[in-house]
């Protein structure tokens, strides 16, 4: 299938959106590109920053609300192209809260020649984290460890716990004020139309992982004439809204963790944690329970293991470096492995602003159950069926219940009554079977809702995060289309449309970089996607 406006040099120019009546668009002057002082180049790449300033309250239809006039500036990044540059891609590596500025110069440097060439490869920290302002703050004592195990073990436990996570909410509202009601997803879909006219584009390309692929579902749906190309990777299901999600992903980190322990099984003669998955995951859940009387130097206990071991459901090449640190402590005695892999993955008080950011998207998205025993009984449920995270994850999201800013509907695409119609140019989706963070149910609900949509299935893929990264015959799929708009050809039913294999799992000795140098998909914010996402 051949994507025609993609394929011509030049985009046809449309007309500028019009402002709603008693709005005032925002300022679109261009960009004031200079040095970055924060951000330094992965490689040899030019790297370029600048910042944008947009209104903080917007109309549903994207303009100034006369009368407010706080703002907010967003930070941003660019990778020039190599050489003429003939288009743009825009990246958002997922979250919420993720910032992705670092994310031009990872995408450029994935991308082969021939496009590095012709693209300008930008950029964004959405609205309240990174380098964007204000920002986010909420407590960063709240990451002080040891902190509470997360599966409570009677009513007292329970309550503690449902404590901190009304006085995390609390926090917030304290120390960050009207900009949490000014954090959901449509803000950032129209902060990226601001961008886009600032850049001085009819129409730009678009990368999303994670929940950056929600963030593109909804953009398209508002601006469809502006979209030149669509790159949706790691699919968060349309049909979800957050707390429904979370429930289901739940279940999918489980089966990640699950693919984890059964490799490291099958490499009993390096780790001695058990010859099957289930002893493995035997010992895994009994040092859970061990850190949780007594923790490591003060420093890791089981919710601390839980924060730092949940980037195996992200990352197959993180996989060793996980099994040889629970195989240090659980064989040896040995806890220097698995405090460093806390210093690695896990949370600490700089993660305020990341996880401040992603409640702050998350809890005003759509609206959430109010009464805890809802809660508490799906939780319970799901933890029965799927042990790794399901208390985790029910805490990480627990502030919502009392999230000082006024939720609203979930922003639902569709032909449905009070649904937004769908894009309906042509879309490449992409996501591995074994993604734990995002369910690979969702990319086939995405296909359905997208009539024009192909979709490139990485069979036994366990990567959060697929395009660009590695696999050939993803990155060919995910290349044709940006270079030639050409898009594998919309098979009958259901999907997939085209059926790569993943690459080789990794080896014990081997131990691949990609899990820490941040140039996955964000990791670990959970999508609520992302309720911890890798980015």
């Amino acid at each position: 299938m051949v994507l025609a406006s993609l394929a011509t040099a030049a985009p046809a120019q449309t007309p500028p959106a019009q402002a709603a009546p008693g709005v005032t668009r925002v300022d679109q002057k261009a960009l004031d590109w200079g040095p970055c002082e924060d951000l330094r180049p992965l490689a040899d790449e030019e790297l370029e920053c600048a910042t944008l300033t947009v209104p903080m309250a917007r109309t549903s239809g994207g303009g100034r609300v006369n009368g407010l006039n706080d703002t907010v500036r967003i930070a941003l990044s660019r990778v020039p192209a190599t050489g003429e540059a003939r288009h743009t891609l825009l990246v958002n590596p997922g979250g919420p809260g993720s910032a992705g500025r670092a994310w031009a110069s990872h995408t450029a440097l994935r991308m082969p020649a021939n496009l590095r060439e012709v693209y300008d490869v930008v950029a964004f920290d959405p609205r309240g984290v990174g380098a964007s302002t204000p920002a986010i703050a909420c407590d960063p004592e709240y990451f002080t460890p040891v902190r509470p195990g997360t599966v409570p073990a009677d009513a007292t436990g329970e309550a503690v716990l449902r404590a901190d996570a009304m006085d995390y909410a609390q926090a917030c509202a304290d120390n960050t004020g009207a900009l949490l009601s000014h954090t959901r997803t449509e803000d950032t879909a129209h902060d990226m139309d601001a961008i886009r006219a600032a850049l001085d584009l009819e129409r730009f390309d678009y990368l999303g992982y994670s929940y950056g692929t929600y963030i593109g579902t909804v953009y398209s749906a508002l601006y469809p004439d502006r979209v030149r190309a669509l790159v949706l990777d790691s699919v968060v299901n349309p049909d979800n809204p957050w707390y429904e999600s979370n429930l289901v992903q739940s279940r999918a980190l489980d089966r990640a963790a699950r693919n984890f322990f059964d490799w490291t099984a099958r490499h009993d003669a390096a780790y001695g944690l058990g010859t099957t998955g289930e002893e493995v995951a035997a010992a895994y859940y009994a040092l859970r329970s061990e850190l949780g009387r007594a923790p490591i130097q003060d420093t890791v206990g089981p919710t601390e293991l839980e924060n730092a071991a949940i980037v195996v459901a992200y990352s197959g090449s993180a996989w060793p470096a996980v099994a040889e640190a629970l195989s240090a402590r659980i064989t040896r005695g040995d806890d220097a492995p698995l405090l460093a892999l806390h210093e690695r993955f896990g949370d600490d008080a700089d993660s305020d602003n990341g996880y401040g950011g992603y409640l702050a998207v998350q809890c005003t998205d759509t609206h959430w159950p109010r009464n805890w025993n809802t809660w508490r009984s799906d939780t319970r449920e799901t933890h029965r069926e799927a042990p790794f995270m399901a208390w985790n994850n029910t805490w990480y999201n627990a502030p919502c219940i009392t999230w000082e800013a006024d939720s609203g509907d979930w922003f639902q695409v569709g032909d449905g009554p009070g649904e937004h119609t769908p894009y309906d140019g042509d879309v490449l989706l992409v996501h591995a079977t074994e993604d734990g963070a995002t369910p690979v149910e969702g990319a086939f609900a995405l296909r359905e809702r997208l009539p024009r949509s192909s979709l490139v299935i990485e069979e036994g893929g366990i990567t959060h995060g697929v395009a660009l990264g590695g696999n050939t015959c993803v990155d060919e799929a995910v290349a044709a289309y940006l270079r030639d708009g050409r898009l594998p050809e919309r098979a009958e039913g259901g999907g997939p449309d085209l059926t790569c294999q993943a690459r080789p799992e990794p080896s014990p000795h081997t131990v691949r970089e990609e899990s820490g140098d941040g140039s996955e998909a964000a990791t670990p914010a959970r999508p609520g996607t992302a309720g911890q996402a890798v980015e």
